[in-house]
């Protein structure tokens, strides 16, 4: 069973997240911000990272640019889900090593057909 992590601050829009994935067979790890993001990720092995972009204490950025930077996990693709859909900052989500940009209100559909695309 795969395994993903979450990484949001509205533990509302986690729980969703959580039930989607879960349906959809894969194992569900979470975490409130960037932060608590880089601690899930030392206590084991992900297969992909779906976050936000707009945290307390570490933005989506720099969450996706310390994954990125660290060797043990510098190869795990992240999603971005947010509400934010700036050419700009998508632009720089991808360039920071983001694999995906999705947008809030999202598809359900979309976001597990994006899931098992990056997954293969």
């Amino acid at each position: 069973m795969k395994k993903i992590l979450i990484v949001d601050d509205s533990a509302v829009f986690r729980k969703i997240l959580n039930l989607h994935l879960s349906q959809a067979s894969f194992n569900v790890v979470e975490a409130e911000d960037g932060l608590k993001g880089l601690e899930k990720l030392k206590e084991g092995k992900v297969d992909l990272v779906v976050s936000d972009m707009n945290m307390p204490n570490m933005d989506g950025l720099s969450f996706v640019r310390a994954v990125k930077e660290d060797s043990n996990h510098k190869f795990v693709p992240i999603v971005m889900l947010t509400t934010e859909s700036q050419e700009e900052l998508k632009s720089e989500g991808l360039k920071a090593g983001a694999k995906a940009w999705l947008t809030k209100p999202f598809s359900p559909e979309e976001l597990l057909k994006t899931i098992r695309i990056l997954l293969v």
